[in-house]
């Protein structure tokens, strides 16, 4: 769907579900993917996603007026997150039900644990694990997450490979 004057660019290599929406000025790095029930509304002010990033089911990525969202290369946005306004750089994961506000920094390697709620105008260090409602910084990210951030992007591209080719759902053996 296309706003006036403004229409996504959109990665050949990059997977949109069936029932995403990505609307305005939304640019879709390579091998990026948003998932099933995602909305990318780019009416205010770019969104930008980098190569490798997954956007999972539910996710919500908006502006504001003269505020845009960024976000790097090889990052994980789990299921049910909303990115407002605000930047995420490369090689981080975001867990699920998160909410990042306007103007928001994620620094590079940064992990925002699941529910956590990052308010207006925090900025992250790179490398560091956030929790909490209101988040804060708890610690610095170990060998551990940096393994997760690693794994949940690689496997978010495969994935994508495998729906663009229509080769789910996987079949059940028993209940």
């Amino acid at each position: 769907m296309a706003i006036p004057a403004r229409t996504p660019v959109v990665h050949p290599t990059a997977f949109i579900a069936p029932s995403a929406v990505v609307l305005g000025d939304v640019t879709l790095g390579p091998r990026s993917s948003v998932w099933y029930q995602a909305v990318l509304r780019g009416d205010m002010a770019p969104i930008v996603i980098g190569e490798a990033t997954n956007l999972q089911d539910a996710t919500i990525v908006h502006v504001d007026e003269g505020k845009p969202a960024l976000i790097g290369a090889r990052v994980g946005v789990g299921h049910r997150v909303i990115l407002h306004a605000c930047t995420v750089e490369d090689d981080c994961l975001i867990g699920m039900g998160s909410i990042l506000l306007n103007d928001v920094h994620v620094g590079t390697g940064s992990v925002i644990a699941a529910g956590a709620v990052v308010p207006e105008g925090m900025r992250v260090p790179p490398g560091s694990l956030v929790m909490g409602v209101p988040a804060r910084v708890v610690r610095h990210v170990d060998d551990g997450l940096r393994a997760r951030i690693k794994g949940t992007w690689e496997h978010y591209v495969e994935e994508a490979a495998r729906h663009r080719r229509g080769a789910f759902p996987v079949e059940r053996t028993t209940l």
